[in-house]
């Protein structure tokens, strides 16, 4: 899937949409995508200037992100206007080391479990084959007139 259908699915745009391209999609079991990371980001100018890492939050932005694809693809629709997936939590949230200018984010997600609107994900993000985080993320989707 090339950023163009991503955005179909996503509700996210620059600066926030942290997907480039999906790799590798299997309905209601695995996403595999990338991020390009370039020193253009907008969150290198303050994280950290001196050596410019990208903030653990927004690579577990980057996995929510995969996340919303897989489901999104799953129940084969885009992203509503009325509704939005959003976070609901993180568990076993793991750091193993920094992402740089230059480096392919790649982000795996597997669906573990989907029960009363409850999506829960097993992700990692690597780096050159090296994991750099991993979490277990849960999502719903949820009217935003409510």
């Amino acid at each position: 899937m090339d950023i163009q259908e991503i955005m179909q699915h996503l509700p996210h745009r620059y600066p926030f949409l942290l997907i480039d391209r999906v790799t590798e999609f299997r309905a209601g079991e695995s996403l595999v995508g990338y991020k390009n990371v370039s020193y253009n980001e907008p969150f290198f100018q303050g994280h950290f200037p001196e050596r410019p890492v990208m903030p653990g939050v927004l690579i577990l932005e980057a996995m929510a992100q995969a996340t919303g694809m897989l489901a999104f693809r799953t129940v084969e629709r885009g992203a509503k206007r009325e509704s939005l997936y959003f976070l609901v939590g993180i568990d076993k949230a793991r750091f193993k080391r920094p992402v740089e200018p230059g480096d392919q984010l790649i982000l795996k997600a597997e669906l573990l479990r989907a029960r009363r609107g409850i999506w829960v994900f097993a992700c990692e993000a690597s780096v050159d084959g090296k994991m750099v985080a991993s979490a277990e993320i849960m999502c719903t989707e949820q009217d935003i007139n409510t």
